[in-house]
């Protein structure tokens, strides 16, 4: 899919991040009977990814509240009566039905002419959102739209440390299908897209390409399962990191190709790069793949982890400050199944 915007603009942006910091040293200690059973020493997370430390919320707290925090903070004094869609996108629901983009909807008070919905694709999510509403805005459809993810990791790397911890079929060999799960982290995300006509920002989406490779659906798998010691259910994923990390960036670099043609851009051409912050090793691949420099990223992974959906728009958010008007910025979003999206913004 290739999609071109003529009157789309990011009128806004909000971000939410837990205060609780979790460092990987700390998870390594909750994880020492499976490091004394294995025989794996400490440092490794970090040592892998390059993450030393993530954020996570307090237990209890939902993916609509997060939402709606995040949404707050992007809305300011935008009038929430012009808003006519809302799209929750993150990987993290409260439950599975009714949509949670109803709670952030309630929570908002937005009108009763806004529509609402989730859309779901892994850590795509958020990016698919964008070009969803950017859509509905450039038909004429609706004059604003709001794009939200709450995504909350702590109880994935909760259940993730107990099953390594308990579980006797884990083994050196599969214990390496849950690290990813171990460098998820929290945040929340908001973007608030409208017509020009009503945008003070002047912050241009222009457009961008989405392509799949979903023969390589079966390399990260995730949900609610019953765990194999306890009984309990909880949140788990399991992950071929090496392969994924692999085909993705394959996907990554016909995907940039094809946008780059689309947007009329060069990898001279760009000013900013935000990506899909994984971990380190798969950031250094992205960039000398995609024949980009490095030092147009805006890194975040190193005390975030990894966040999901969110992680795009937070870097973005985080990152805005350090952008010039008129820059050419680039927007790199992954997601597994395997799909990836890269859109351009002239700020």
């Amino acid at each position: 899919m290739n999609a071109s915007f003529k009157n789309v603009c990011i009128e806004s942006l909000g971000h939410v991040l837990p205060e609780r910091v979790v460092t990987s040293a700390e998870l390594e200690r909750r994880l020492k009977p499976c490091y004394d059973r294995l025989g794996f020493s400490e440092g490794r997370i970090e040592l892998m990814s390059g993450i030393r430390e993530r954020r996570f919320f307090d237990p209890g707290t939902r993916p609509s509240a997060i939402a709606a925090l995040a949404a707050e903070a992007a809305l300011g004094g935008f009038d929430r009566a012009r808003i006519g869609c809302l799209i929750h996108s993150s990987v993290c629901r409260d439950f599975m039905e009714p949509a949670t983009a109803s709670v952030v909807h309630a929570r908002l008070g937005l009108s009763r002419r806004c529509t609402l919905f989730d859309l779901s694709d892994a850590c795509l999510g958020f990016a698919n959102a964008m070009v969803v509403a950017a859509t509905m805005i450039e038909q004429g459809h609706v004059e604003a739209a709001l794009v939200v993810a709450g995504e909350d990791g702590g109880p994935l790397v909760d259940a993730t440390i107990k099953r390594l911890n308990e579980d006797p079929g884990i083994n050196r060999r599969n214990s390496k299908l849950s690290f990813a799960s171990l460098t998820i982290g929290s945040a929340g995300a908001a973007m608030l897209l409208t017509h020009e006509r009503l945008s003070t920002s002047g912050h241009r989406l222009l457009g961008g390409v989405m392509r799949a490779a979903t023969e390589h659906n079966d390399l990260c798998h995730g949900g609610m399962e019953q765990g194999r010691v306890g009984g309990d259910l909880g949140p788990l994923m399991e992950t071929d990191s090496e392969a994924l990390m692999q085909e993705g960036v394959k996907l990554a670099a016909a995907t940039w190709r094809d946008a780059r043609e689309l947007l009329g851009w060069s990898n001279a051409s760009v000013q900013r790069v935000f990506t899909h912050q994984v971990g380190v090793a798969h950031r250094k691949l992205v960039f000398s793949t995609l024949e980009l420099n490095p030092k147009l990223d805006f890194a975040t992974v190193e005390t975030l982890g990894n966040t999901g959906s969110a992680a795009l728009p937070v870097g973005l958010a985080l990152g805005a400050a350090t952008l010039n008007r008129g820059d050419n910025v680039a927007l790199l979003g992954i997601g597994s199944g395997l799909v990836c999206a890269n859109l351009g913004v002239q700020w």
